[in-house]
């Protein structure tokens, strides 16, 4: 390990006060009910999707300070924002009316094939198979449709404390396992598929059939668990409002498959955005409100954890690299609880002569553990802002969200170790 230049040594210093933040968000927004003078503030401090870019903020003003102008400019031009802006695009794209409506009507003919209560069969798909999708939409889209038509569908509901925590849990989980069934479209995978020659037919054989064994076990143990409390729901509906014509859906579908086929190019997919929020403008009795604040306090929050992440590779790859193939899968699922899971794979790519037993390990422990924290991947900031409305003072603990995603995660650990 090389020694650190005093810069890393405070970003990296930012870095751990952020993690600390994250799970401290419920002290300040009880200090926002206490201290009502400065609620404002509190509520800022109190948003989970503020807290990286609030701290990438004070890294920069310490870089300006000990470094200067020229420095602090060159590495955020050096940053690679595409990540952020693609999240956000997506979730725009992904959460409205139509593509909702298009996947509730998949969703709700499969269910009715499940021997199956109704109401079970429909938490099933959607803690199952949609996240399964996000192998061909990409994670960010699977996520929003998954917690969007859960919002709808049970957490509108009057559920319990503990039905919320485990739907999470899960969610994000088999959220971020379930898009190892191809290589382009879980970012831990993306990362490093193209460099280490990982076509289709190796992911799903290495990591694919494994991951969606245990996405069918986490939501069949949940679906069981909480089946007493689901049935006694109430006919569960994706949606209640006036059905959008075909064309309409036609039209959002071509633009979300663009925006995917193109996410690593941001002039074109945020070109591709503009041209659709005209079209949602032209045919506004066929759209909700667009989900703009939400999707850009989750860009905000991953734009600030590509700022501070950039200055802890000084630690992150020695760590890693000191492993073997069964330490880097335990410690990648670990270090993944605080770090985003995509900035572990990159590490790893950029290292030669790794095995490929190495190779699919960290991968597989990266993905495994991409539900055990907000910041694990990149998806979930999408999950908490689109449910967090409904959990107590309108925020998913960080403490509860752990304790509900390991259970899921070690189903994860036993398919990628054992199967």
């Amino acid at each position: 390990m090389t020694d650190p230049t005093p810069m890393q040594l405070v970003g990296t210093a930012l870095f751990a006060l952020a993690v600390l933040h994250t799970f401290s968000t419920k002290f300040f927004e009880h200090l926002a009910h206490t201290q009502p003078r400065h609620a404002g503030i509190w509520h800022l401090l109190g948003e989970v999707e503020v807290v990286f870019g609030f701290w990438a903020m004070v890294l920069m003003v310490c870089m300006f300070a000990m470094s200067g102008k020229q420095e602090a400019t060159h590495y955020l031009d050096t940053r690679n924002f595409t990540e952020p802006m693609f999240v956000f695009a997506i979730m725009v794209i992904a959460g409205t009316r139509p593509i909702l409506q298009c996947a509730a009507v998949v969703v709700q003919r499969a269910a009715r094939l499940l021997p199956l209560h109704p109401q079970m069969a429909m938490y099933f798909l959607l803690l199952a198979l949609v996240p399964m999708l996000g192998s061909l939409i990409t994670e960010p889209a699977a996520m929003t449709l998954a917690a969007l038509m859960l919002r709808d569908t049970v957490f509108v509901r009057n559920v319990s404390t503990q039905l919320q925590y485990a739907t999470v849990g899960v969610l994000f989980v088999n959220v971020s396992i379930g898009g190892t069934l191809t290589p382009f479209a879980a970012p831990p995978v993306l990362m490093v598929a193209s460099q280490w020659n990982w076509d289709l037919w190796f992911i799903i054989s290495h990591l694919g059939w494994k991951a969606a064994v245990a996405v069918l076990i986490n939501a069949g143990c949940a679906m069981l668990l909480f089946g007493r409390e689901l049935r006694g729901l109430g006919k569960l509906t994706a949606s209640t409002t006036p059905q959008v014509p075909w064309p309409v859906m036609l039209v959002h579908l071509v633009f979300l498959v663009g925006v995917v086929v193109f996410s690593h190019h941001p002039a074109v997919f945020i070109g591709l955005l503009l041209f659709f929020l005209g079209f949602t403008t032209a045919y506004q009795r066929h759209q909700d409100p667009l989900i703009l604040r939400e999707s850009l306090l989750v860009a905000f929050f991953l734009a600030g954890l590509v700022v501070l992440g950039g200055l802890q590779q000084w630690w992150l790859k020695p760590v890693l690299m000191g492993m073997d193939a069964t330490a880097v899968f335990f410690g990648a699922t670990a270090l993944t609880a605080i770090t985003d899971n995509a900035a572990l794979t990159y590490l790893g790519s950029l290292v030669d002569g790794l095995s490929q037993e190495f190779k699919v390990a960290l991968v597989a422990g990266a993905v495994t553990g991409g539900g055990l924290t907000v910041i694990a991947n990149a998806p979930n900031p999408a999950g908490v802002s689109i449910l967090r409305g409904y959990f107590e003072d309108n925020a998913i603990h960080p403490l509860g969200l752990l304790v509900a995603a390991l259970p899921p995660t070690l189903v994860a650990v036993l398919a990628f170790r054992v199967l």
